[in-house]
């Protein structure tokens, strides 16, 4: 006897399966997000890509979740663009790391001329052949 084939079937079963890869990655991610945040406190930088790396997987998964990041962007774009940097497909983890360094110096030394890495920059800019 030859098996029977049910189209309709196996469509439902396989929209069911890609559902439920979904929901897993979805999860997956959420999970990721928060050890990301528990240890991101740790000496070391790996709460940060684990972060990332959640915040990957729900955003290609979720189409809410998708919505309401780009809206917060629109609401507030500075503290969104240094993430969205390294979301990209080829990140630039040492200019975002430098950028948060510059901004976190400028937001405890306020004076201006009390800027440490803002000089050592330029010092390095000088004696640099190119």
């Amino acid at each position: 006897m030859s098996s029977l084939r049910h189209p309709v079937a196996d469509l439902r079963a396989s929209y069911a399966l890609a559902r439920a890869v979904r929901w897993l990655l979805i999860g997956l991610g959420l999970v990721l997000i928060v050890a990301g945040f528990v240890i991101a406190p740790l000496p070391g930088p790996l709460g940060v890509p684990l972060t990332v790396a959640g915040l990957m997987l729900v955003l290609r998964n979720s189409f809410r979740a998708k919505r309401q990041f780009i809206r917060f962007q629109r609401a507030h774009p500075k503290i969104i663009f240094p993430l969205r940097r390294l979301l990209r497909r080829d990140p630039e983890v040492m200019a975002v790391a430098w950028q948060s360094m510059l901004r976190t110096e400028k937001l405890f030394l306020r004076r201006p001329g009390s800027r440490v890495l803002k000089r050592w920059r330029r010092s390095i800019r000088k004696r640099s052949p190119l």
